[in-house]
């Protein structure tokens, strides 16, 4: 069962000998920042979905058959009202490059929050059009909605988005994505501290790894962080091992995951900003997008020559 055709997954990695990336000026660490964009594309009825959405709220709601709840609607309704911006305030007066992952739906529904977006020239990536998890969604409509995705950026933001992150995707997602092309890596995956190749049908794609674990999600309600500061402890903590990682030769990628529904709220952004300020507070650090961490290893790692490339799902 060690035939990677048959076992599809990948379980090795890089092992013991990890590559050294050679971030731009001799780096010890990158970190992404990521702001995830999903109020007004997740499951509603109003949207044409059989029930109410039931994930990362801070009230722990299950979904409503065929209802509306009016609760979940206005939490969301504060990520893109007020969240969002606080974030995109507290990202600009540090000069943070960072990445925006956008729902489709989501942004064509915020004129004003695209045209902020626009301006900032943060990356945008795509994040679905729809922020539904796609794992029984019939592949012509995956299709669909992954062009409809790329449409609505590129006419919003003025430029047509290279990465990908669905988030709660399907068996068919990552096919799609290089089927669909013109993307330059996805980050539906959690399995590594660096980007990788993989192998979908006879096409090298570059996997850029996501968080869930320095990710300010787990200040949603039934999450294990319960305030601000224990965002900020874990976050520092994972920071501080990989900069030391960095200082032995090891340098890696740290990923910090935000929604302007969670960490947007009054009592937690002092964390961000807190976690920021540690961050840009020591020197080898690169705070950069995933669109230049992606081209960085094209450029540094090229698949051709690339030692863990595997078929990928």
């Amino acid at each position: 069962m060690s035939d990677p055709e048959i076992y599809p997954r990948d379980l090795r990695g890089f092992g013991q000998h990890p590559p050294d990336p050679r971030w731009p000026d001799d780096a010890r660490i990158a970190v992404s920042i990521v702001l995830n964009y999903e109020e007004g594309g997740e499951s509603c009825i109003l949207h044409d979905d059989s029930h109410s959405e039931s994930v990362l709220t801070d009230i722990g709601a299950d979904p409503l058959p065929d209802a509306r709840n009016l609760n979940v609607e206005s939490l969301f309704e504060y990520g893109s009202r007020v969240g969002f911006w606080e974030i995109m305030r507290v990202l600009r007066e540090r000069g943070v490059d960072s990445t925006v992952y956008a729902v489709g739906m989501a942004l064509e529904r915020n004129p004003e929050a695209a045209a902020a977006i626009a301006e900032s020239g943060l990356e945008v990536a795509c994040h679905g059009h729809r922020w539904i998890d796609y794992q029984d969604i019939p592949e012509a409509v995956e299709r669909a909605d992954m062009r409809r995705n790329i449409e609505v950026i590129t006419r919003l933001i003025g430029r047509r988005p290279v990465g990908w992150y669905t988030g709660r995707p399907g068996l068919n997602t990552r096919r799609l994505v290089v089927e669909t092309g013109g993307f330059l890596y996805d980050s539906d995956a959690y399995n590594d501290d660096l980007p990788y190749w993989t192998r979908v049908g006879r096409t090298d794609h570059l996997i850029v790894p996501y968080s869930f674990d320095t990710n300010d999600s787990r200040l949603q309600r039934g999450g294990d962080f319960a305030t601000g500061e224990d965002f900020f402890i874990y976050c520092r903590d994972a920071f501080d091992w990989l900069y030391q990682s960095g200082c032995k030769g090891r340098p890696r990628m740290m990923t910090v995951g935000l929604h302007g529904r969670i960490i947007g709220r009054p009592g937690r952004l002092g964390a961000l900003a807190r976690l920021l300020d540690h961050i840009q507070g020591h020197d080898g650090v690169w705070l950069c997008s995933r669109e230049r961490i992606a081209r960085h290893w094209i450029a540094q790692h090229p698949a051709s020559v690339a030692t863990n490339t595997v078929p990928g799902r």
